[in-house]
């Protein structure tokens, strides 16, 4: 179905043929997780080119495709356009320089250009297993959150605690993590991506932990900020106001939600208690196969949320050379609300 959905895009659009090079889209088109692969579409056939790694995969894996066993997918375009009388190639806007330039010298004569989010856009509605599989990944994301309770104490590192995260959710059955663990304490919490480092945890430390996992393909993405052994009274006052703004969010967010609106809703909680300023990112993103992907939000977007659209919801407030707090949630949009995916504790929790 996805295949015949994605075609026919491709005939209301009048694109003779799409060049499909990303392997995240490769994988969600035919379930092929191998390291090398390339479709090529067009209107009459359904190509998909690998080496000889992968073809025996690709044959027992992949249906309503021709199985093209090569090296160089590239060099097979010519002969395939000239069979097929194409004039124009689409390919997409992911692809590097190195690569443009290739396909610009093999394919001679025939208009290429890139296409934007043209198979995102399928992407960014789930179905039922894509559902169940990030659900999945929360579950596993909460229980390491759980654990890691028990294991942070002054004196470790923050990138031990780094590592325990990751540890754990591949313990509890994740493939790998689905981004490098953000571990940011003290004052170093006040970075928003703050890479984890051999900074010591101290006592009154505030902790910002963003982190998630990989399971069968699909990704979670989760932030909490905790305390060790007491909470700045400044950081639990802009906690509160977090927290405060990420409930907001659950309580509104629905399908038919607007982009604007959906940023607004809780900026405009982190604004009236006086730290707009210091709220320095968007508010979320989608998450499916890859941790980042449609739809993106901003303050004069149109666009409107719709039923299974996974997002996340993660306002911060980050007060230079003092700390920071961001929470983090991955919400599944429905008809007439939320479903809030990542079920671990929001409360302020010192350890």
């Amino acid at each position: 179905m996805r295949i015949e959905n994605l075609k026919a895009k491709m005939a209301r659009e009048n694109l003779e043929s799409f060049l499909i090079t990303d392997m995240k889209n490769i994988y969600y088109l035919t379930g092929f997780s191998g390291t090398a692969g390339t479709i090529f579409l067009t209107k009459n056939r359904n190509i998909f080119m690998t080496d000889s790694r992968y073809s025996a995969m690709a044959k027992e894996i992949i249906s309503g495709f021709e199985i093209i066993e090569t090296r160089d997918a590239l060099a097979q375009l010519p002969e395939i356009i000239a069979h097929e009388n194409l004039k124009t190639v689409a390919f997409e806007e992911t692809v590097d320089y190195a690569f443009f330039k290739q396909l610009s010298t093999i394919v001679r004569n025939i208009e290429i250009f890139s296409t934007s989010n043209f198979l995102m856009e399928f992407r960014q509605i789930k179905d039922e297993d894509e559902i169940r599989n990030i659900r999945k990944a929360c579950e596993i994301t909460d229980k390491a959150f759980l654990d890691v309770l028990k294991f942070i104490e002054p004196g470790r590192e923050e990138i031990e605690i780094a590592n325990f995260l990751d540890f754990k959710m591949r313990e509890f059955g994740a493939s790998g993590t689905s981004f490098d663990t953000i571990v940011a304490s003290g004052k170093r919490s006040s970075l928003p991506h703050g890479v984890a480092s051999h900074k010591v945890i101290e006592f009154g430390d505030t902790i910002t932990m963003d982190f998630g996992c990989f399971y069968e393909h699909y990704a979670s993405d989760m932030t909490r900020t905790i305390f060790v052994g007491e909470a700045n009274p400044k950081i639990a006052e802009i906690y509160h106001v977090v927290r405060e703004a990420n409930q907001k969010l659950i309580d509104k967010a629905q399908a038919g939600l607007t982009y604007a609106d959906f940023d607004k809703i809780p900026r405009d909680v982190i604004e009236q208690a006086g730290f707009g300023k210091y709220f320095t990112h968007g508010i979320g993103h989608g998450v499916g196969l890859d941790i980042h992907e449609i739809p993106y939000f901003g303050q004069k977007m149109t666009e409107k949320l719709q039923t299974n659209m996974l997002v996340t919801d993660e306002p911060g407030i980050y007060l230079p050379d003092l700390g920071g707090v961001r929470i983090e949630d991955d919400l599944l949009i429905t008809e007439n609300g939320c479903e809030v995916l990542t079920q671990a504790p929001k409360e302020l929790i010192v350890i």
